[in-house]
């Protein structure tokens, strides 16, 4: 039996969010070993959970530390549901604005995870998340019907099976104009809070590829991303490692991330362009993109930047 279905024999409050989390910070151990949603049990085994006291508050509901969530107006679920790109009976996927996070946390009261009971429809489940987005990354952003959907977009995600492209707006031209970064990254604390630096000894494996549209003289370029690893702020390290930070990203660049004198909003200019991936249930292809969120448009047009080159400048890469 799969661990994901034992956890909902066994513990069928535990969300699905709420496992996925569990089994991503290693908190859930099969005979002494990280597990994974796909790891199958056999009689016999040992499988290790936290303790129960741990899980009483979120197992019918998004992360207890983020506040109760507030009962979601006419006019909100309205506006939610206007997000909506693609829609079956298996998938969602919604142009996540930036400044939204996707899961609640310390001091987060307004989050996705919170509202997807509007994203229902006339589905019989709660839509579940399987992947994230930074909070202040705008674009597509999947979201799993029912629990077959998920656990199948939840392997793909992990693997190699989802083609994702981001477009940015840089401080900087990239040099060379098509290059990968193949750099390892791991989480640090410090005085501002949790970070991610590039780490040799500790880190994991992270390669981004990456394809300069345009660019605005020296000052700025349009940089499209096709991130090859998941790590945590990937993209947003390895252009600020490279010396050409993503406009508007204070995190890992400071005062370095913005343009001087430019009439350009300092929100982050990181844009979850387009996904391609197999369909859960097999048989075709979902091909999504979110159109650029308002701020990017607007650097857009005062950088002359084109918002209309093709979705996929990697078509070629090997």
């Amino acid at each position: 039996m799969r661990l994901d279905r034992w956890f909902k024999r066994h513990f069928p409050d535990v969300n699905h969010s709420y496992l996925q989390k569990l089994l991503r910070t290693g908190q859930v151990r099969v005979d002494g070993k990280r597990a994974e949603t796909s790891s199958r049990l056999a009689a016999g085994q040992s499988v290790r959970i936290p303790p129960l006291a741990a899980w009483a508050a979120p197992v019918r509901g998004p992360n207890p530390a983020a506040g109760k969530p507030k009962a979601m107006s006419d006019k909100q679920i309205a506006e939610l549901q206007a997000l909506v790109l693609f829609r079956d009976a298996d998938v969602i996927a919604i142009n996540k604005p930036a400044g939204l996070a996707v899961q609640g946390g310390t001091g987060t009261t307004k989050h996705l995870d919170a509202m997807l009971d509007a994203l229902r429809f006339d589905g019989k489940e709660r839509p579940k998340l399987v992947h994230r987005l930074d909070k202040d990354t705008s674009g597509v952003l999947l979201l799993a019907r029912n629990t077959f959907a998920a656990s199948k977009l939840t392997e793909m995600f992990r693997g190699s099976a989802v083609r994702k492209i981001y477009w940015a707006a840089t401080v900087g031209v990239p040099k060379p104009y098509q290059g990968k970064i193949d750099l390892a990254l791991a989480k640090e604390g410090g005085p501002q809070g949790e970070r991610v630096a590039e780490n040799k000894e500790e880190g994991k494996r992270a390669v981004t590829v990456y394809s300069v549209q345009e660019n605005a003289g020296k000052q700025a370029a349009f940089v499209a991303m096709w991130p090859l690893t998941g790590r945590t702020h990937q993209l947003r390290v390895h252009m600020a490692a490279v010396g050409t930070p993503i406009l508007g990203d204070g995190k890992y660049a400071g005062q370095g991330a913005f343009l001087p004198g430019a009439e350009v909003t300092k929100k982050l200019h990181l844009h979850a362009r387009r996904l391609v991936l197999p369909h859960p249930r097999g048989g075709k292809t979902i091909d999504v993109t979110a159109p650029l969120p308002d701020h990017m448009q607007a650097t857009w047009k005062y950088l002359g930047f084109s918002p209309n080159l093709r979705d996929d400048p990697f078509e070629d890469f090997e």
